[in-house]
């Protein structure tokens, strides 16, 4: 596994922690971030690489502060 895909696991895994903490599916989360759900189901699996303006829209689509979606996240030693 290379030090990218390490890195997308965690935030992957941080993601769905967060967005279940709020009581989202991952279509009330796709709906509330403008996204397409396949899209965000694509993030929560680690398998893209995505933009920071998704970032932005996921945190949005969450209601917090991009800050409060970061913070807790801890990227992996690549």
């Amino acid at each position: 596994m290379t030090g990218k895909e390490k890195i997308l696991l965690r935030f992957a895994s941080h993601l769905t922690r967060v967005r279940q903490e709020k009581g989202y599916s991952i279509r009330q989360l796709a709906a509330a971030s403008g996204l397409e759900y396949s899209q965000v189901q694509r993030i929560e699996k680690g398998k893209v690489n995505f933009a920071f303006t998704t970032l932005v829209s996921l945190a949005q689509g969450l209601d917090i502060e991009i800050h409060v979606l970061l913070e807790a996240y801890k990227p992996p030693r690549v």
